[in-house]
């Protein structure tokens, strides 16, 4: 298990340069941030994408199912300057009976942890003000750590692709390895919810969602802050091949309207 996965402060930072450097030029280069936007991250945590957003002034949410991940959120932002601008939801998204509109939405790295990512986005449309816009951000399933092993506390957490073993031999090894029964069920369900670039653009135009910008990574942004490698985004040539790019694609940026 790496450092980030232990030290929540040290991945809230992380997640707040990463937003703050790359996510918010890319989505600014088709939705200009302007005064006054209400902005709402599903699957928050600790609300790290969430502070650049709130640094601006912003009116901002972050909702998430994990209510200690919600109480860092809160110990992290104490005495922030905008603090009175921050509304943080311990609960599923579902059950929010009246939701409010917001011109912004994040997820990134979420829709590939989410049952049944068909219902979700047509969900999501409650939440969206008339002329907002989606921000996504995850890893194709198939690429080498898709299934989130590096979270693990054994030697899984160093091995590439072999969240793409069938799941009985999967779980058998995580068992086998020493990874507690929280973590394994765990990432059994990432292998059901995992989502691959074909099959959430299908989603995409099954809804009716239209993709205002994409990029494909091969080392996405996140890396520089996390291990000091520089950007790369996948080759045109590379991009174009269906399925066969889900394997090196480390990470897709959307923005959908």
């Amino acid at each position: 298990m790496q450092e980030r996965h232990r030290n929540r402060l040290l991945y809230f930072n992380e997640q707040a340069q990463t937003t703050e450097k790359y996510v918010i030029p890319f989505i600014e280069e088709v939705f200009p941030l302007r005064p006054g936007l209400k902005i709402l991250e599903i699957g928050c945590g600790e609300g790290g994408n969430l502070k650049p957003f709130l640094d601006r002034g912003y009116d901002c949410t972050g909702i998430d199912i994990n209510a200690k991940q919600i109480e860092n959120a809160k110990l992290f932002f104490a005495g922030h300057e905008h603090i009175d601008k921050l509304t943080l939801i311990t609960d599923d998204i579902y059950d929010i009976k009246k939701p409010q509109r917001y011109d912004l939405i994040m997820l990134r790295d979420v829709i590939e942890h989410i049952p049944n990512q068909e219902r979700f986005m047509a969900f999501l449309k409650n939440f969206m003000a008339p002329d907002g816009i989606v921000f996504f951000g995850f890893p194709a399933w198939q690429m080498p750590f898709g299934g989130h092993q590096q979270v693990c506390i054994s030697f899984i957490s160093k091995m590439p692709f072999i969240h793409l073993l069938p799941a009985k031999v999967y779980a058998w090894l995580l068992r086998k390895a020493g990874e507690d029964e929280a973590r394994v069920l765990d990432l059994l369900q990432i292998k059901e919810t995992g989502i691959t670039i074909e099959r959430f653009e299908r989603i995409l135009r099954h809804e009716n969602y239209t993709i205002l910008k994409k990029t494909l990574w091969f080392i996405q942004p996140n890396y520089e802050v996390k291990f000091h490698l520089r950007k790369l985004r996948v080759a045109p040539i590379l991009r174009s091949l269906p399925w066969i790019r889900n394997f090196y694609t480390t990470a897709g940026y959307y923005v959908i309207k």
